[in-house]
């Protein structure tokens, strides 16, 4: 179990990360959820003794990372896959894990085979591997010492679709054992495939968080309309509180409600329907202060 308690990491004036709490659970998948610069990835580093906390702590299994004796047969990391000694073939990167956390060179064999590196490529220096190949040998060390917990930082990263479903079973699978999954990810769909808990985070502070049918059990309206600036002033009118997503609208209301204030406002509705869109509307609605993108207005021709 991975417990993360008040952490707060601060960079001088800046927070990057603002007293968050959570918990990672034994045989469950946790999706870590966040734009560029949320906080994901030093809360990640936190963790695993890369980056001291300003305030607050983690544990994993009741401890901290550095208490912990031979880490690697514990805790499996995937940080940075670009990380890895690019001189060394991929090879001889599992078989210096292997060697530091007591393993049999079998281990090696395994694992090139677990994330279905050939034997001519486990012999190819890592700076001739692409992305994809890297983040392959990124979670066979991770799985070296048969850890269980998981902590991946975008493991999906440069896997094509194929790889990105293989990888979606072995999570699961590795949960299903009983092992505890941290990973962040930008691929919403995909994490709301695998995820059995989902954590989101802006700014450095924690946003949302439950499980996918708990998050998204009150979606309320999606609504996009002609006169929208007019419908928006009445819908605020009327206590209620519309907000961007996508190319239109939500709000928590039903769309009859949505529907009637339209009406008496002479406003004309292109689209009216239950706010559906999945984790991806409601990640781009409650991070929409963070976004550099501007999802609700097109740049003029």
């Amino acid at each position: 179990m991975i417990k993360v308690e008040n952490l707060t990491r601060k960079y001088g004036a800046f927070t990057a990360v603002d007293d968050i709490s959570f918990v990672c659970r034994p045989g469950r998948v946790t999706g870590f959820l966040g734009p560029n610069g949320a906080g994901k990835t030093t809360t990640m580093r936190v963790m695993v003794g890369l980056t001291p906390a300003t305030h607050g702590q983690t544990t994993i299994g009741g401890h901290k990372y550095h208490d912990i004796p031979n880490p690697g047969r514990h805790v499996g990391v995937l940080l940075d896959a670009s990380a890895q000694h690019a001189g060394r073939t991929g090879r001889e990167v599992l078989t210096i894990g292997a060697k530091t956390m007591g393993l049999p060179m079998s281990r090696v064999d395994e694992m090139l085979e677990l994330v279905s590196l050939s034997g001519a490529e486990g012999k190819r220096r890592v700076r001739n591997y692409s992305l994809g190949m890297r983040q392959r040998l990124g979670i066979a060390h991770a799985l070296l010492g048969d850890p269980s917990v998981l902590i991946l930082d975008e493991p999906a990263n440069g896997l094509d679709p194929a790889g990105i479903r293989w990888m979606r079973g072995l999570l699961k699978g590795y949960a299903d054992r009983g092992g505890t999954v941290l990973l962040s990810s930008h691929l919403l769909n995909e994490v709301e495939q695998i995820a059995d808990d989902i954590i989101m985070i802006g700014r450095g502070k924690i946003v949302a968080e439950g499980t996918p049918a708990e998050l998204l059990q009150s979606t309320g309206t999606f609504f996009k309309a002609v006169e929208v600036e007019q419908l928006l002033d009445a819908l605020v009118a009327s206590g209620l509180h519309p907000a961007p997503v996508g190319d239109g609208y939500r709000v928590d209301a039903e769309a009859l409600q949505v529907g009637k204030i339209a009406a008496a406002n002479s406003v004309t509705l292109i689209e009216l329907r239950p706010a559906d869109g999945g984790l991806e509307d409601m990640f781009l609605e409650l991070t929409a202060d963070t976004q550099r993108e501007d999802f609700g207005q097109v740049a003029p021709a």
